[in-house]
């Protein structure tokens, strides 16, 4: 079946594809050029403002961010729509096609983290450290665990639910979480996945807990990095 044609842009993107009829090489003509997958996961946790992606993506321009949102609106991934008032903002959002893409960035990030140079203490947005909690969960250390963590991390908010050995994230008010956590998203790694002290990190005002420290203190062991390759791979 031939595909509708679509803008000069459109048609020289596809003098690129593989055509190849298997469905990896069909997802990596659609998703595959740099900073694609990226733009899916800050688009996750719903519908953002192309000010808003470059936030969480501070190394790409905004001539290549307007690309990528045309190719990815263009193949039916993302849609582009206004809020109703009183935001009336143009957004970005995934289709419902589109946020079925989330198992295979988890899955993706959880085989990357694998290889011995993947580097947990590099720069990572909100919607980054929030998407890497839906992928490194550990059910067992989660276990009959049910509580609500809110996240303020810079201008981006989030409440994260752990229920049923699984955690569910949304962008939301974290004022009626049990536990509420304010910082930077690298800081929240550090604890989470870098082994820092949580209460070295609170002395120097890198961070501060709301509420149930003791659960939060749990909360921060729940996710377990993938075990690193071998030498002989």
């Amino acid at each position: 079946m031939k595909l509708e044609k679509g803008t000069k842009s459109d048609e020289s993107s596809r003098k690129r594809w593989y055509n190849d009829a298997c469905g990896t090489a069909f997802a990596l003509d659609l998703i595959g050029e740099r900073w694609s997958i990226l733009i899916l996961r800050e688009l996750m946790f719903g519908p953002r403002r192309f000010s808003e992606l470059r936030a969480g993506l501070p190394g790409i321009s905004a001539n290549i961010l307007t690309q990528r949102l045309e190719r990815l609106e263009a193949n039916r991934i993302v849609a582009k729509h206004k809020l109703p008032p009183p935001a009336s903002v143009q957004v970005y959002e995934l289709t419902e096609w589109g946020y079925e893409a989330e198992p295979f960035v988890q899955m993706l990030g959880r085989w990357a983290t694998r290889h011995p140079e993947h580097d947990p203490g590099l720069p990572l947005s909100a919607a980054s450290i929030m998407m890497s909690f839906r992928t490194m969960i550990d059910a067992e250390r989660a276990g009959d665990m049910n509580a609500r963590f809110g996240f303020r991390l810079g201008d981006d908010t989030f409440v994260a639910h752990v229920r049923d050995g699984d955690i569910d994230v949304e962008r939301g008010d974290p004022d009626n979480a049990d536990v509420r956590m304010t910082g930077a998203p690298t800081m929240l790694a550090a604890v989470v996945y870098g082994g820092e002290a949580l209460g070295a990190l609170e002395a120097n005002g890198l961070l501060t807990v709301e509420g149930d420290r003791a659960l939060f203190e749990r909360f921060v062991t729940l996710f377990v990095l993938p075990e690193k390759l071998s030498e002989q791979g």
